[in-house]
C-alpha cells in the first residue's frame, strides 16, 4: 500500500471522533433537557454535570481532530 493513502485513511478514521463527539454532546444535553422537564429544581444541581459531560465528550472529538492532523502533517 501506498503510505500516502494509508495517511489518508488514517485520517479519515480519525475524524469519526468528530462524529462520535457531536453525538455524545447531544446526548448529554438531551438529558439535561429531559431531566429539568420532569423536575425544574433539580437543574442547579444537574446543569454542572451536563457542562462537565460536555467537556469530555469535546475534548474526545479534539483529540481525534489533533489526531488526524497529526497523521496527515508529522508522520
Amino acid at each position: 500500500m501506498d503510505p500516502q493513502a494509508a495517511k489518508l485513511i488514517g485520517a479519515g478514521i480519525a475524524a469519526i471522533a468528530l462524529a462520535g463527539a457531536g453525538v455524545g454532546i447531544g446526548m448529554v444535553f438531551a438529558a439535561l433537557i429531559g431531566a429539568v422537564a420532569r423536575n425544574p429544581a433539580i437543574q442547579s444541581r444537574v446543569q454542572p454535570f451536563a457542562l462537565l459531560g460536555f467537556a469530555l465528550a469535546e475534548a474526545t472529538g479534539l483529540f481525534g481532530f489533533l489526531l488526524g492532523l497529526m497523521i496527515l502533517f508529522v508522520f
